[in-house]
């Protein structure tokens, strides 16, 4: 995708679809994205939910397998709709970290 085609689908979206994106650009700039953490040694080193061992990936697979939201929030209760909402970002930021983190542990 050019700068060009992406600059038109970015001035289509609503008030509050572009907040999002500019959040999330700002936030893929700096190495720390709110409410998500990396910690060599600690879930293999991959993202997770900030003071948790709940990597993005295993909410992202369990998504796919069909949980929802408030699934998720009752299965982990020391997480919040803040974090879920953090880790969704961070997939969409990062997907082939997320995939590649899926795939390894789908081997392990």
């Amino acid at each position: 995708m050019t700068l060009k085609e992406l600059e038109q689908q970015l001035l289509a979206l609503s008030p509050g679809e572009k907040l999002q994106a500019i959040q999330l650009l700002a936030q893929s700039l700096g190495s720390n994205w709110q409410g998500i953490e990396k910690t060599p040694r600690v879930c293999g080193g991959d993202a997770r939910i900030i003071k948790t061992r709940i990597p993005v990936w295993v909410l992202v697979e369990a998504r796919r397998l069909g949980y929802s939201d408030a699934d998720l929030l009752t299965s982990y209760p020391t997480i919040t709709a803040t974090d879920l909402a953090n880790a969704w970002g961070y997939a969409e930021a990062y997907p082939d970290e997320i995939e590649l983190a899926i795939e390894r542990n789908q081997v392990a």
